[in-house]
């Protein structure tokens, strides 16, 4: 792992419990500058005052949950910044919920219970490496795919390519 001390980090989490709990992890591993927000409408105004380098992101708040937070992140014309790495960090961890992220936008996944070693490994993961962003007709954000395809020799990728001529 890097040395991570002049990372910004916004923090939004509803629960004061574990907005203190991630604090202390960020703490540890020497992350000074963090920026709190208790949901995504507050997190999307701190932003415009904070240039944050990294998003830890609740799932589950009210009334812009994380989710909805990471869509305006991405295509907001107001957003100040639609490239910043989200980390969507959650007790629902559920297939349905982790596609739900992705196709938002989100970077990384972190489920709860939350561990140090978890959620130091996606900060490594958006440092150090990361993807690249894709921007098309119905989505924006990070590249959602995780592992190098083989070639493809075919005439069309997609059933959807055919549309395209």
């Amino acid at each position: 792992m890097a040395d991570y001390g002049a990372l910004k980090i916004l923090l939004v989490e509803d629960n004061q419990h574990m907005r203190s709990i991630v604090l202390a992890i960020l703490k540890g591993s020497g992350i000074r500058d963090v920026r709190e927000a208790r949901d995504g409408a507050e997190a999307f105004d701190v932003l415009r005052q904070f240039p944050a380098d990294i998003a830890l992101v609740d799932f589950n708040m009210y009334p812009i949950d994380g989710v909805e937070f990471t869509r305006m992140l991405r295509t907001a014309s107001d957003s100040s910044n639609p490239y910043l790495p989200v980390v969507m960090i959650t007790g629902h961890s559920e297939r349905s919920r982790v596609v739900e992220a992705r196709d938002a936008g989100v970077n990384e996944f972190v489920a709860k219970p939350l561990t140090a070693r978890a959620l130091l490994s996606r900060l490594d993961a958006v440092v150090m490496r990361p993807r690249p962003y894709i921007r098309c007709a119905s989505y924006f954000g990070p590249d959602r795919r995780r592992k190098t395809d083989q070639p493809y020799n075919g005439p069309l990728r997609r059933a959807s390519d055919g549309l395209l001529a």
